[in-house]
């Protein structure tokens, strides 16, 4: 699993793993649960929710997320 952007809101982490399984590219966010139940751990601080996917998908997911002007890591 690579982590291939990390976001300040579930939002917008929920968003990218649906556009990128909408693309056929299966995606996850391990920091989904504590998120919902805890958003103050993410809140205003260096702690951001990550999306990972599989390394075969990496580039891909990257090119996804570039596409639809979204933020990622390289």
């Amino acid at each position: 699993m690579v982590t291939i952007a990390r976001c300040f809101t579930i939002d917008q982490a929920l968003f990218m793993r649906s556009l990128l399984e909408g693309c056929g590219i299966q995606a996850f966010v391990p920091d989904e649960l504590t998120a919902q139940t805890d958003p103050v751990i993410f809140m205003g601080s260096m702690n951001s929710i990550r999306v990972q996917v599989n390394d075969a998908d990496a580039v891909a997911a990257r090119a996804i997320l570039d596409q639809n002007h979204l933020p990622h890591e390289e």
